[in-house]
């Protein structure tokens, strides 16, 4: 089979060549009426949500999760799948959607560029996707801040709640890396400007608002979420929430557009939801709760993606989404390339073209672990291959039999160079296995399990860990949150994304390693408890050579360098 190579035409001259449709004609496709359409423009739009509460008593579709093996620096391409698998689902005759969240700014202008797929795989426009789409991530920010602005203006007026300057825990959020945010002094100039104190800046999509917006079901539990946030402590270590600083009502206000889903539509004018954008290494790596519950209503498939490697993204899907929000998904979709398992299996980035059979199967150890921990979650998993033209019929087929020898299927996906055609196999192969194996999902630990024998429990069952360790003030600080109530609730693990370990350099599946843990941070209004391991950071920095280097406007005034 002859296929396009990757160097033919770029994402975004394939994206400036799409026949998009109307997106009433794209919501029509799977029952959305135009009037419940709020449009931005001719090819995106939100729909409205006493629309989406219409449709409660429908049955639910299918759900079919895909993730992905530890990422490398030669790409996996999850989001590229999701988009193809989804074609490919449509393609043969079943009512499919997708649903993606939202690309950050921060990434996009930092080391990935774009995250709207790739090739014949896109979802469109692609430049409003990653620049700014409906203004959901400035409104997110916006709550944030608000919320920032109301606890210090509290306290310059008087702070009639006790807040203890030195146990403020809240933090201001921008959607952009600037490590010189990380920590900051604030209020400072004198008298007028306030109460000079210790502050700092997260990304957004690792703000607990953005949490939250991601795991409401509807107004009214967005405003209860946000009335939960807790913003820190009195002397007496009595917590203060937002709620107590009269903020809830409106921050909701701010977010009460950004909580309705967004439409668009892949190169194949297929719907895709694409809504809310958690980092998955930081955060818990979804896209919003309403979006997924919207589309199973009108989908008999509904294909999403969380963030990173199974080990982050998807046990977060699983143990926080999937359990908060009710959901069992069906299948799971696990994404390799030849050249990560080469890289995995030690090959450098620069000889990843050169074939290397042993290399394939020395890296398979890392797909091994990714298929085995699915499985623990009671979801049968499959393995999609996304193709380069640079690999071989040797290194391909090493992927296959490993995979087979594991009673597991793979499956070559070529849906970069020929869109639904190329994803039409997995397709099948996606519905076969749905109908074959029924999924008995189940989260990994129970919510009555103290927070640190969860924290254990992830570190050993996912990442292969020996346990975890945390100086004596954090011990106290797991042992503070389970006496304040907050025990029960699931824990968001934070940490490097390039591997099983702490250590981002140790590839593959490492063994006999521990996990640090640096920081444990409350998220009362999302219901989750953040561990924080390592040297992650909830504040990205630039890389030494930023994508926004090569990003500008050509003579026409069209975006050039995103992706």
């Amino acid at each position: 089979m002859e296929l396009r190579t990757e160097a033919v035409r770029s994402n975004i001259e394939i994206a400036r060549e799409a026949k998009m449709k109307p997106i009433a004609e794209v919501g029509r496709k799977v029952g959305i009426p135009d009037s419940a359409l709020l449009a931005y423009g001719p090819y995106k739009a939100k729909v409205a949500l006493d629309f989406i509460d219409s449709l409660k008593d429908r049955p639910d579709g299918r759900l079919v999760l895909v993730t992905a093996i530890t990422p490398t620096a030669s790409g996996e391409g999850k989001t590229k799948t999701t988009v193809g698998l989804n074609d490919g689902l449509n393609r043969i005759g079943k009512r499919a959607m997708a649903c993606l969240r939202e690309p950050s700014l921060g990434p996009c202008f930092g080391m990935k560029g774009g995250a709207a797929g790739g090739g014949y795989s896109q979802v469109v426009p692609m430049e409003d996707i990653n620049l700014h789409f409906t203004g959901d991530f400035h409104a997110v920010t916006a709550a944030n801040n608000l919320l920032a602005a109301m606890l210090d203006n509290h306290i310059y007026w008087g702070n009639t709640l006790g807040l203890d300057a030195r146990r403020i825990s809240w933090r201001r959020a921008m959607d952009m890396n600037d490590r010189a945010l990380r920590l900051i002094a604030s209020s400072l100039g004198g008298l007028a400007n306030g109460f000079p104190r210790e502050d700092g800046f997260d990304i957004t999509v690792a703000s607990e608002v953005m949490a939250i917006m991601c795991l409401a079901t509807d107004l009214k539990d967005l405003e209860r979420r946000l009335g939960n946030i807790v913003v820190g402590q009195t002397r007496e270590k009595k917590y203060v929430t937002a709620k107590e600083l009269n903020a809830s009502g409106a921050m909701s206000v701010l977010l009460r557009d950004a909580l309705m889903p967004n439409l668009v539509q892949t190169l194949e004018n297929n719907p895709v939801f694409i809504h809310g954008g958690p980092f998955a290494n930081i955060a818990h790596g979804c896209n919003s709760v309403i979006a997924t519950r919207t589309a199973l209503k009108l989908a008999d498939y509904v294909v999403t993606e969380a963030g990173f490697g199974a080990d982050l993204g998807a046990e977060k899907f699983f143990d926080i989404k999937c359990r908060k929000a009710g959901l069992k998904p069906a299948a799971a979709v696990i994404v390799t390339t030849v050249r990560a398992m080469k890289h995995h299996g030690g090959i450098t980035k620069e000889e990843l073209k050169r074939e290397d059979v042993e290399a394939v199967e020395r890296g398979c150890a890392n797909l091994e672990c990714h298929i085995r921990n699915v499985r623990k979650f009671g979801v049968p998993p499959i393995v999609a291959i996304n193709h380069f033209t640079a690999d071989s019929e040797a290194e391909t087929q090493k992927i296959v039999e490993v995979v087979r020898s594991l009673d597991c299927e793979a499956v070559v996906c070529t849906d970069w160079a020929e869109g639904s055609k190329g994803s039409e196999a997995l397709a099948r192969r996606v519905v076969a296995l749905c109908d074959r194996e029924k999924a008995d999902f189940r989260p990994l630990y129970p919510l009555d399990m103290p927070l640190w024998e969860k924290t254990q429990t992830i570190a050993r069952t996912i990442y292969g860990a020996n346990g975890i360790t945390a100086d004596h003030a954090l011990r106290q600080r797991f042992d503070d949150l389970e006496a304040a109530g907050f025990g029960k609730l699931p824990v968001c693990m934070a940490k490097t994304q390039y591997s099983f370990s702490t250590d981002p350099e140790k590839r593959n599946a490492p063994t006999d390693h521990m996990v640090k843990v640096r920081e444990v941070r409350l998220s009362a209004g999302a219901e989750f408890v953040v561990v924080i391991a390592g040297d992650i950071m909830t504040m990205p920095g630039l890389p030494r050579t930023p994508a926004a280097n090569a990003i500008r406007l050509n003579d026409k005034g069209q975006i050039e360098g995103l992706f």
